[in-house]
Protein backbone atom coordinates (compact mmCIF):
# COMPACT_ATOMS: atom_id res chain seq x y z
CA UNK A 1 0.00 0.00 0.00
CA UNK A 2 2.93 2.49 0.64
CA UNK A 3 4.62 1.85 -2.39
CA UNK A 4 2.18 2.75 -4.87
CA UNK A 5 1.22 6.36 -3.70
CA UNK A 6 4.33 7.64 -3.49
CA UNK A 7 4.52 6.57 -7.73
CA UNK A 8 1.36 9.56 -7.94
CA UNK A 9 4.00 11.79 -6.18
CA UNK A 10 6.55 11.21 -8.99
CA UNK A 11 4.98 11.80 -11.37
CA UNK A 12 5.41 8.44 -12.71
CA UNK A 13 1.23 8.77 -13.70
CA UNK A 14 1.38 5.97 -16.33
CA UNK A 15 3.06 3.31 -13.96
CA UNK A 16 0.94 4.39 -11.09
CA UNK A 17 -2.17 3.70 -12.89
CA UNK A 18 -1.12 0.48 -13.85
CA UNK A 19 -0.17 -0.11 -10.13
CA UNK A 20 -3.11 0.79 -9.02
CA UNK A 21 -5.47 -0.99 -11.22
CA UNK A 22 -4.05 -4.32 -10.94
CA UNK A 23 -4.34 -3.70 -6.62
CA UNK A 24 -7.94 -2.33 -7.56
CA UNK A 25 -8.71 -5.37 -9.22
CA UNK A 26 -6.97 -7.91 -6.56
CA UNK A 27 -8.77 -6.21 -4.20
CA UNK A 28 -12.18 -6.75 -5.99
CA UNK A 29 -11.24 -10.27 -6.44
CA UNK A 30 -10.92 -11.39 -2.90
CA UNK A 31 -12.41 -8.44 -0.80
CA UNK A 32 -15.14 -7.31 -3.17
CA UNK A 33 -16.18 -3.61 -3.60
CA UNK A 34 -17.87 -3.07 -0.27
CA UNK A 35 -14.45 -3.30 1.49
CA UNK A 36 -12.65 -0.54 3.32
CA UNK A 37 -9.27 -1.16 1.58
CA UNK A 38 -11.16 -1.57 -1.91
CA UNK A 39 -12.69 1.88 -1.71
CA UNK A 40 -9.36 3.61 -0.54
CA UNK A 41 -8.01 2.06 -3.98
CA UNK A 42 -11.36 3.52 -5.76
CA UNK A 43 -9.59 7.03 -4.24
CA UNK A 44 -6.26 6.12 -5.08
CA UNK A 45 -7.03 5.49 -8.94
CA UNK A 46 -9.06 8.81 -9.38
CA UNK A 47 -6.19 10.88 -7.40
CA UNK A 48 -4.29 9.48 -10.55
CA UNK A 49 -6.29 10.01 -12.60
CA UNK A 50 -6.90 13.78 -11.37
CA UNK A 51 -3.05 14.26 -11.05
CA UNK A 52 -3.51 13.53 -15.47
CA UNK A 53 -6.37 16.41 -15.46
CA UNK A 54 -8.40 13.31 -16.27
CA UNK A 55 -11.18 14.24 -14.47
CA UNK A 56 -14.31 12.46 -16.02
CA UNK A 57 -12.56 9.32 -15.17
CA UNK A 58 -11.19 10.58 -11.70
CA UNK A 59 -15.29 11.40 -10.92
CA UNK A 60 -15.69 7.86 -11.89
CA UNK A 61 -13.27 6.18 -9.77
CA UNK A 62 -14.34 9.16 -6.94
CA UNK A 63 -17.92 8.57 -7.03
CA UNK A 64 -17.28 4.92 -6.58
CA UNK A 65 -15.34 5.75 -3.87
CA UNK A 66 -17.92 7.90 -1.91
CA UNK A 67 -20.52 5.03 -2.39
CA UNK A 68 -18.32 2.35 -0.55
CA UNK A 69 -17.72 5.46 2.02
CA UNK A 70 -21.37 6.29 2.46
CA UNK A 71 -21.98 2.32 3.17
CA UNK A 72 -19.09 1.39 5.03
CA UNK A 73 -18.47 4.91 6.99
CA UNK A 74 -21.83 6.66 6.90
CA UNK A 75 -22.30 10.13 4.88
CA UNK A 76 -21.11 12.23 7.84
CA UNK A 77 -17.80 9.95 8.26
CA UNK A 78 -14.45 12.70 7.49
CA UNK A 79 -13.10 10.07 4.97
CA UNK A 80 -16.53 10.47 3.09
CA UNK A 81 -16.36 13.93 3.48
CA UNK A 82 -12.89 13.90 2.56
CA UNK A 83 -14.20 12.05 -0.98
CA UNK A 84 -16.61 14.73 -1.56
CA UNK A 85 -14.30 17.48 -1.12
CA UNK A 86 -12.20 15.31 -3.74
CA UNK A 87 -15.50 15.09 -5.70
CA UNK A 88 -16.13 19.07 -5.61
CA UNK A 89 -12.86 20.06 -6.73
CA UNK A 90 -13.32 17.95 -10.02
CA UNK A 91 -16.26 19.32 -10.68
CA UNK A 92 -14.80 23.05 -10.56
CA UNK A 93 -11.99 22.37 -12.75
CA UNK A 94 -15.17 20.80 -14.88
CA UNK A 95 -16.72 24.32 -14.67
CA UNK A 96 -19.33 22.55 -13.25
CA UNK A 97 -20.09 25.61 -10.74
CA UNK A 98 -23.55 24.75 -8.96
CA UNK A 99 -22.76 21.09 -8.26
CA UNK A 100 -19.15 21.63 -6.67
CA UNK A 101 -21.13 24.60 -4.98
CA UNK A 102 -23.80 21.93 -3.41
CA UNK A 103 -20.89 19.51 -2.74
CA UNK A 104 -18.98 21.85 -0.84
CA UNK A 105 -21.65 22.64 1.12
CA UNK A 106 -22.70 19.38 2.18
CA UNK A 107 -18.94 18.74 3.19
CA UNK A 108 -18.75 22.03 5.26
CA UNK A 109 -22.24 21.23 7.00
CA UNK A 110 -20.56 17.39 7.81
CA UNK A 111 -17.46 18.86 8.90
CA UNK A 112 -18.81 20.80 11.12
CA UNK A 113 -20.83 18.77 12.28
CA UNK A 114 -18.22 16.29 13.19
CA UNK A 115 -15.47 18.54 13.72
CA UNK A 116 -16.43 21.58 14.71
CA UNK A 117 -15.48 25.20 12.64
CA UNK A 118 -11.77 25.47 13.76
CA UNK A 119 -11.06 22.38 12.54
CA UNK A 120 -8.49 22.67 9.74
CA UNK A 121 -10.62 19.84 7.47
CA UNK A 122 -13.24 22.75 8.17
CA UNK A 123 -11.75 25.48 7.65
CA UNK A 124 -10.06 24.39 4.14
CA UNK A 125 -13.36 23.04 3.12
CA UNK A 126 -14.85 27.15 4.07
CA UNK A 127 -11.96 27.91 1.97
CA UNK A 128 -12.31 26.11 -1.17
CA UNK A 129 -16.78 26.70 -0.67
CA UNK A 130 -16.05 30.21 -0.79
CA UNK A 131 -13.70 30.47 -3.62
CA UNK A 132 -16.38 28.10 -5.77
CA UNK A 133 -18.90 31.08 -4.82
CA UNK A 134 -16.64 33.57 -5.98
CA UNK A 135 -15.26 31.77 -9.29
CA UNK A 136 -19.25 31.27 -10.41
CA UNK A 137 -19.67 34.81 -9.64
CA UNK A 138 -23.71 34.48 -9.08
CA UNK A 139 -24.16 33.54 -5.69
CA UNK A 140 -23.47 36.88 -3.62
CA UNK A 141 -26.04 35.76 -1.25
CA UNK A 142 -24.74 32.62 -0.15
CA UNK A 143 -20.99 34.19 -0.03
CA UNK A 144 -22.53 36.82 2.24
CA UNK A 145 -23.70 34.15 4.24
CA UNK A 146 -20.20 31.93 4.46
CA UNK A 147 -18.41 34.73 5.13
CA UNK A 148 -20.67 35.71 8.40
CA UNK A 149 -20.05 32.42 9.05
CA UNK A 150 -16.43 32.49 8.50
CA UNK A 151 -15.30 35.62 9.01
CA UNK A 152 -11.79 34.98 8.67
CA UNK A 153 -11.94 34.11 5.01
CA UNK A 154 -12.04 37.93 4.31
CA UNK A 155 -8.99 38.02 6.26
CA UNK A 156 -7.41 35.70 3.60
CA UNK A 157 -8.08 38.40 0.66
CA UNK A 158 -6.29 40.73 2.92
Amino acid sequence: RTIIVPLSDNEEYEEAIIVHERCLAGRMNVLQEDHQNTVESLNNLGSVYAGLKKYEKTLEYYERALNGNEKLLGKNHTSTLMTLENIAVINMYLKNFGKAEELYQTALEGYEGQLGKDHKNTMKCARLFRNSLATSGNEEERLLALTTAYPWLNEDDA
